[in-house]
């Protein structure tokens, strides 16, 4: 296997691994969900923090408005005894499809083309060798170099 095709395997497990969980975020955010669970005040989380009470309030604040930075969210785990773990999740599902998805729409560009050429010289080509086509470029382009999918 190559390193590439490696390297995509990997990930695109690792990705199924968290994926389960991607809409699983508390509304209030995780500090304040965990705060609340642990029957911890402000006060209480400020004090192991060693910051205030109103420091906490923003940092949870911060959090619920998607304006906290991974580092104050590593601090403030690492005072509750708890690991911070982030990720990308791809809206297809995997990187294999986004790969997938880009070729196909790179290939149908590239074969449209070709075909429209040659439908202007009276040689067109069927819907069902259009749709072959399609595909085995798709493969070549996937097979060649996957940096050109993203240029």
């Amino acid at each position: 296997m190559k390193t590439q095709e490696l390297i995509l395997n990997q990930t695109d497990n690792r990705i199924r691994k968290i994926a389960r969980i991607k809409d699983e975020n508390p509304p209030n955010g995780w500090i304040y969900t965990i705060r609340m669970a642990l029957g911890m005040s402000l006060r209480q989380l400020g004090k192991m923090a060693n910051i205030t009470p109103q420091g906490v309030k923003d940092i949870e604040t911060r959090e619920k408005n998607g304006n906290i930075t991974i580092s104050s969210l590593e601090q403030i785990g690492k005072q509750l005894n708890m690991k911070l773990v982030y990720g990308f999740i791809p809206l297809d599902g995997s990187l294999q499809r986004m790969i997938d998805k880009r070729a196909f729409e790179l290939a149908t560009k590239i074969v449209t083309r070709t075909s429209n050429s040659m439908k202007l010289e009276d040689q067109s080509i069927s819907q069902p060798m259009l749709k072959k086509s399609i595909k085995a470029k798709a493969q070549e382009i996937k097979q060649k170099n996957l940096k050109s999918l993203w240029e």
